[in-house]
């Protein structure tokens, strides 16, 4: 049984981010084994064609480091979400600056599971040197695979965001920990699963950072520090012993993922004619979480247009608000999302 033991201070210092760089990992972690990551077959099957795209290709013993047989994910080579929204140079940056004991102790860990292939080899060899290769394949990857759906991708993890902050103000850290996934509990003063290495990680003050995955199955714990530890799965590293440079990140699966691909029929139905087919739209578009920007970016009306159909959804109690730092995000209510299930051919996203 692992435990990460919080203080007072690290209560206090609960964050949420999201990660652009781990979501490309993931996702290409998903592109080679699709009959685990189910939930995102229509993605996948358009992902596996631009494997091939030259550009990518180019990266192939680079990407490969990252989707290795043995099904796991480099966790080391990710680190820990530095502010709540990243961009993913900036991450890419952080990637490149990690330091040579740190990569070389993580593959000190896998060397010891499985042998390392030659792009490893050359990584534990010279990180410096062979790291910009290896961002060089993540932001080829991130440019065509993940970047196009980035938008739809990143509502749902602020969506997840909004949800977990909103339970963390009514019910307390104890509620957002039990049902952050099912290998993860909260017991006193510390987060424990079975599936964490035996030992304990104390936090000393600087608080954790939580981060919803859209293409995470399982929790992942990101750090600082050589060879983190993943939540789930074998033991990879032994106790980490000193203050990491920026908090200890938990990646966990987001909520709602199963809407990320999701297409329904948009041809004329009794909502049109009683909404208008505008409006009808966006409604369908809030059955998660979504800020006018997303939703103009979806449906291809203006941020006004868009602003102005809301107003009314709102007020006839079809959607409701709720503010996430700068923005807005809109879900369909209780009774809306009653007049979309109730409605034949009730237009959806996409």
């Amino acid at each position: 049984m692992g435990e990460v033991r919080f203080g007072v201070d690290d209560l206090a210092g609960l964050r949420f981010a999201i990660s652009p760089l781990w979501e490309t990992v993931a996702s290409l972690r998903a592109t080679a084994d699709p009959g685990r990551h189910a939930v995102h077959l229509p993605w996948i099957r358009k992902a596996l064609a631009l494997r091939q795209d030259r550009a990518v290709a180019a990266h192939g013993a680079a990407l490969s480091a990252l989707t290795p047989q043995d099904g796991a994910v480099r966790a080391f080579l990710a680190p820990s979400p530095r502010c709540p929204l990243a961009e993913i140079e900036e991450e890419l940056a952080a990637l490149v600056a990690l330091p040579a004991e740190h990569v070389r102790g993580g593959l000190a860990e896998v060397a010891r599971r499985a042998p390392l292939s030659a792009f490893e080899r050359r990584l534990a060899d010279a990180p410096e040197r062979v790291l910009p290769e290896l961002a060089d394949a993540v932001l080829a990857w991130w440019q065509a695979g993940v970047r196009p759906h980035w938008p739809r991708i990143r509502s749902v993890l602020e969506a997840d965001i909004a949800y977990r902050t909103r339970q963390l103000a009514e019910d307390g850290m104890r509620e957002v920990f039990a049902h952050l996934h099912p290998s993860v509990r909260w017991s006193e003063d510390r987060l424990v699963s079975a599936d964490l290495p035996a030992g304990r990680l104390g936090l000393d003050g600087g608080g954790i950072t939580l981060a919803p995955s859209a293409f995470a199955p399982r929790c992942h714990l990101l750090s600082g520090q050589p060879a983190p530890q993943p939540l789930a799965g074998p033991p990879t590293a032994p106790p980490l012993a000193e203050q990491p440079t920026t908090p200890p990140c938990v990646i966990y699966p987001s909520r709602a993922v199963g809407t990320l691909w999701e297409r329904r029929d948009r041809t004329g139905n009794a909502l049109d004619r009683l909404l208008g087919r505008s409006r009808a739209q966006l409604l369908a578009h809030t059955s998660s979480p979504s800020t006018t920007t997303g939703l103009a970016r979806l449906t291809g009306l203006s941020p006004g247009a868009v602003s102005q159909h809301l107003a009314v959804l709102r007020d006839a109690g079809l959607v409701t608000g709720h503010r996430y730092r700068r923005e807005v995000h809109y879900t369909a209510s209780e009774l809306g999302v009653t007049l979309l299930d109730l409605t034949p051919g009730a237009p959806g996203p996409g």
